[in-house]
């Protein structure tokens, strides 16, 4: 028996919205850029792209929007994760990036005397 394999291209993906390139391909639900290495969604891709990155507004614990580059608080002790050090209450953080991280983690930073990790935006407040 002969097997039945069919190869035939349905439809062309976009050029990617940051280099133009012709030569996208689909890795699981986004789509790649092997030439600058952006990633996207498919919906996402064309003249909206920016707008759907900006789309998600990130809060502190007490609804106060959050940007890149602020200074936060942390409001209650933080035990981190595979050591025996704790971040206190009112430890300040400058220079948050946001980000979407693991899990519910969208602020990337470094804490004084810790050093660099990611935090929920639920665990601190605008300074």
């Amino acid at each position: 028996m002969k097997p039945d394999y069919h190869w035939e291209v349905t439809d062309t993906l976009p050029p990617c919205p940051a280099c133009s390139s012709p030569f996208a391909y689909e890795m699981g639900a986004l789509l790649v850029c092997p030439e600058c290495g952006n990633e996207w969604a498919p919906e996402a891709g064309g003249d909206d792209d920016g707008a759907a990155t900006e789309a998600r507004v990130i809060k502190d614990a007490v609804g106060n929007v959050l940007a890149d580059g602020d200074t936060v608080t942390v409001i209650k002790d933080l035990k981190i994760k595979g050591s025996s050090s704790v971040i206190k209450v009112g430890t300040k953080v400058r220079g948050i990036r946001l980000l979407d991280g693991v899990g519910d983690h969208d602020i990337d930073c470094k804490v004084d005397g810790v050093g660099p990790m990611q935090l929920k935006s639920s665990v601190v407040k605008k300074a």
